[in-house]
């Protein structure tokens, strides 16, 4: 096995690999709590009630998660809790209702607009990337993380599956805003949950609203970094935007026209760990501008 040095977070690192734009695309989520062993793919898990419930998921235009708590701590409650999240700007919420198993996922609606079925939640939830069957990474960094932060008294984390972005690690969700981050430590995976409690995110670390594509998210977190604009909700755009000129829109009418275009990395680097070493593009903002 490799030592750190060799890990795909580590290289990336020092690369200085850029994190806008790299968070995945979903304007919906869904988290199962899951207790037992998590497979590489939800969509291959074991259970026929897992996997059908992520494949109709994914059908639906929801991104599926399995979750549990840190440590993999017993709970107290019964049943398998579900938590339903849509992180669009304006109605951006989080709901939780329980079934008593695996086997009552199929009951469970997916709708793919309007009010989400169950309890609204009220405070943020913190999902921190901990699939060790995906990455070494976040097998050793996320699950570090999601115990530290869970140490220190801070509420509502979970570890997550996998979010995509182990060369990231350690790298968590945060709902209902949507907005992904990396290379998190405990102050910073703190900041951003907390921020999100505020209706705010937090631009450093971030790796952009999964709201957004990756040219959207890098314009996004762009005009915040010009105007430094926290509220979460303040900045809109095509959710579908793409590399060139991006225009997002902000409070009282403002608008930026950005600049967005591909960039060669600095050196290759491994997606993944175990992995070899490849090439890649990244995206950035080249420009923003008040239009």
């Amino acid at each position: 096995m490799a030592g750190p040095e060799g890990r795909c977070a580590v290289l990336a690192r020092a690369l200085d690999e850029p994190l806008a734009g790299t968070a995945p695309q979903a304007a919906r989520w869904v988290a199962i709590e899951h207790r037992g062993a998590w497979p590489r793919d939800i969509a291959s898990h074991p259970d026929p009630s897992v996997s059908g419930f992520a494949a109709r998921a994914g059908a639906a235009g929801w991104r599926p998660l399995l979750v549990r708590r840190p440590g993999r701590r017993a709970d107290t409650g019964t049943g398998t809790r579900v938590f339903l999240a849509d992180t669009v700007p304006g109605t951006s919420h989080t709901t939780v209702l329980t079934v008593e198993g695996p086997r009552d996922l199929a009951a469970v609606p997916l709708p793919a607009t309007g009010p989400l079925p169950g309890d609204r939640v009220a405070d943020p939830l913190l999902l921190v990337c901990t699939h060790g069957r995906r990455d070494r990474c976040c097998a050793v960094d996320g699950r570090a993380l999601a115990v530290a932060v869970t140490a220190v008294g801070e509420p509502d984390v979970w570890e997550c599956s996998h979010l995509g972005g182990h060369r990231f690690a350690p790298t968590a969700l945060v709902l209902p805003t949507g907005y992904l981050y990396g290379r998190l430590d405990p102050a910073t995976a703190v900041a951003a949950r907390k921020a999100a409690a505020l209706g705010e995110t937090e631009a450093g670390l971030s790796r952009g609203r999964s709201t957004w594509s990756a040219a959207g998210q890098v314009a996004e977190l762009a005009v915040r970094e010009v105007t430094g604009l926290r509220d979460a909700d303040a900045l809109t755009l095509d959710p579908l935007a793409r590399p060139g000129t991006v225009t997002v829109h902000g409070p009282s009418g403002r608008r930026w026209a950005v600049e967005v275009a591909q960039r060669p990395g600095a050196g290759p680097r491994p997606p993944s760990c175990g992995i070899a070493a490849l090439p890649y593009v990244a995206l950035h903002a080249t420009s923003v501008r008040p239009v």
